[in-house]
């Protein structure tokens, strides 16, 4: 009796895991161009699914979590200024009572550096936090890397 039990408490389980939706409603890639022996660009882009968005790179203090950088250190490139982005759009969230900044559909942030090596691979890490009208997802990373050649 015991071992029907568990078995249907597994199934049971099994089948609600099964039903729980995972969303992933932004798709990054990355590119580079090489702009002279001694200079690049790292593209990094976000597709965001329709009705999704996710915020800023300055979203001021008391509101969600912005869209941030980090770049493993590397003798073979130095980075040369901030990362870079369009505009983004704002809008006023309740949650928050201030104005955020966001991008919907797509962005691609671009970050320069200057290269210390012909060839060498860029890596890093994007957090952001994407959101719709009804939800926001935690936190999350997308580690990235790219070879300039």
């Amino acid at each position: 009796m015991k071992k029907l039990s568990l078995l249907i408490i597994t199934i049971l389980f099994t089948g609600a895991g099964a039903m729980a939706q995972i969303y992933n409603p932004v798709k990054w890639s990355v590119a580079s161009k090489k702009l002279s022996s001694t200079e690049a660009v790292v593209f990094v882009k976000a597709t965001i699914q329709d009705g999704w968005h996710i915020y800023g790179l300055n979203v001021p203090d008391g509101g969600p979590i912005s869209t941030s950088f980090r770049f493993l250190p590397s003798k073979d490139f130095a980075l040369n200024g901030k990362v870079a982005a369009p505009t983004p759009q704002s809008k006023y969230e309740k949650d928050f009572k201030m104005n955020v900044p966001y991008y919907a559909k797509e962005v691609t942030f671009q970050q320069k550096v200057k290269l210390n090596k012909n060839q060498t691979t860029v890596k890093g890490v994007v957090e952001f936090m994407a959101c719709d009208k009804s939800q926001c997802l935690p936190p999350d990373e997308y580690a990235f890397n790219v070879t300039i050649k």
